[in-house]
C-alpha cells in the first residue's frame, strides 16, 4: 500500500477555500465597516475631479479590520476607474524610503531599478504617477525606520491620498514637522469588534471556507468566545482553520468542541507574520531567544554581540519590541528587583507574557 492511500481514502475536504481563512483575505463584503469605509472613501473624492485629495491616520487595535476594509476599498477603486492608481505597502518589510520606491516602482511595473540610488528611484516614480492621480496606502507605519519618502510624495507628487494605517495613534506624534505640517491628516479610530460583530464576521468567512453544517455550533461558540476574549479576528480565523485541520487529521467529518479546544491550545503558535518576512537581523535575535529562554534583554544583547551583532542596544530594544508585537516571542516587565526594571524574554512557546 502506498503512503498517500490513507489521505485518497479520506474522501472530500472540510474545507471549501481555506485561503477565506487567511489573515489577508478580502472578502465581498467588509461588514460592520460601512461607516469607516465611507469615510476613508471621501478622503480620495477630490482625486475623481483631478484634485488633490486629503491625507488620513486609520488606527485601532491589532484586528479590527484596518486593512481587510481600507483594500477592499483599494479593489473597488482599481475596477471603477483607470485614472487613479492605488498602492499598497506593507511597511513591515518596506521599512526604508529605498524600499518603498522600489515597491512602488515594481507596482508600476518599473523593472530597470538596477544600480539605482534613491533619488533615481524618486524620480522615476514622480514621472510616472504624475500623469495621473494615486492613493497611496502605508500599512504598519510604525515599523518604518525613516519617512523620508513621505515629503517627497507630497512635495512631488500632484493629485494623491495618503492613507496611514497603525496599531498606534500616537505615531505620528513624533513624526518629522516638515512631514506633518504638509501631511495635515484626518484621524480614523477603528474600535474594537463588540461579541455579535466577531460571530457575524465569523460565521461570514465560513461561508467562503467550510463546507456547510461542518463546524458544530458548540465548536463555533468556544472558538467565537475566545476570539471575544482576544479582541482580534485573525485569531478566530486561525482557530478554525486549525481545528478544521485537527478533524480532517482524524477523519473526521465535523468539527466539534474537541477539535475547537485543541485549536485554542495551539493558539501560543499563532504569530501574525511569517517567520520567512522577518529581516536577517531579527531571525538571529529570534534564534538566541530560544537558545536562551527566559533572560534578562540586557544579557540577550550581550550574547547578541558575541554572535557578531552589529546594532546599538536601542535597535535592540525596537527589533525585541517588534518580535513581541508580532508574537514571534514573548516579553514580561519586571520592576523593583535588585537590578531596577528590567524585560525578561521568552520564545514564542512559553506561557503568553507579552506586555511590552
Amino acid at each position: 500500500m502506498g503512503v498517500f492511500d490513507d489521505f485518497l481514502k479520506q474522501g472530500e475536504s472540510l474545507f471549501l477555500d481555506s485561503v477565506a481563512l487567511d489573515y489577508d483575505f478580502i472578502p465581498k463584503l467588509v461588514p460592520y465597516r460601512e461607516t469607516q469605509q465611507a469615510f476613508i472613501a471621501n478622503t480620495m473624492k477630490p482625486l475623481f475631479s483631478n484634485r488633490n485629495g486629503k491625507n488620513i491616520l486609520v488606527h485601532g487595535p491589532p484586528g479590527v479590520g484596518k486593512t481587510v476594509a481600507t483594500r477592499h476599498l483599494l479593489k473597488e477603486l482599481e475596477e471603477k476607474t483607470d485614472e487613479i492608481s492605488p498602492f499598497y505597502i506593507n511597511c513591515w518589510q518596506k521599512n526604508t524610503t529605498f524600499k518603498v520606491l522600489m515597491e512602488v516602482c515594481d507596482q508600476l511595473g518599473y523593472k530597470f531599478t538596477h544600480n539605482k540610488k534613491t533619488d533615481d528611484l524618486f524620480k522615476i516614480v514622480e514621472e510616472y504617477i504624475n500623469k495621473q492621480s494615486a492613493v497611496f496606502v502605508f500599512d504598519e507605519v510604525d515599523k518604518l525606520e525613516d519617512s523620508d519618502f513621505l515629503y517627497m510624495l507630497l512635495e512631488k507628487i500632484y493629485r494623491k491620498t495618503i492613507i496611514l494605517i497603525t496599531n498606534y495613534k500616537e505615531w505620528i506624534v513624533n513624526l518629522d514637522e516638515r512631514i506633518k505640517s504638509r501631511l495635515i491628516p484626518e484621524t480614523l479610530e477603528f474600535k474594537a469588534y463588540n461579541a455579535n460583530e466577531i460571530k457575524g464576521i465569523l460565521k461570514q468567512r465560513l461561508a467562503y471556507a467550510l463546507v456547510e453544517g461542518v463546524l458544530g455550533d458548540d465548536a463555533f461558540d468556544v472558538i467565537s468566545s475566545k476570539t471575544v476574549e482576544t479582541g482580534d479576528i485573525r485569531r478566530g480565523l486561525y482557530m478554525i482553520k486549525e481545528a478544521a485541520n485537527i478533524a480532517e487529521d482524524k477523519s473526521s467529518k465535523k468539527i466539534v468542541k474537541e477539535h475547537a479546544e485543541q485549536a485554542i491550545k495551539k493558539l501560543q503558535e499563532f504569530t501574525i507574520k511569517k517567520t520567512e518576512d522577518l529581516e536577517t537581523e531579527e531571525r538571529v535575535i529570534l534564534s538566541i531567544v530560544k537558545k536562551n529562554p527566559g533572560k534578562k534583554i540586557g544579557d540577550l544583547f550581550e550574547v547578541y554581540q558575541e554572535n557578531g551583532g552589529a546594532g546599538v542596544y536601542k535597535t535592540f530594544q525596537r527589533r525585541i519590541k517588534k518580535l513581541a508585537t508580532n508574537k514571534f516571542l514573548n516579553v514580561k516587565k519586571v520592576t523593583g528587583g535588585p537590578d531596577g526594571s528590567t524585560t525578561i524574554v521568552y520564545p514564542p512557546q512559553s506561557t503568553k507574557l507579552t506586555d511590552y
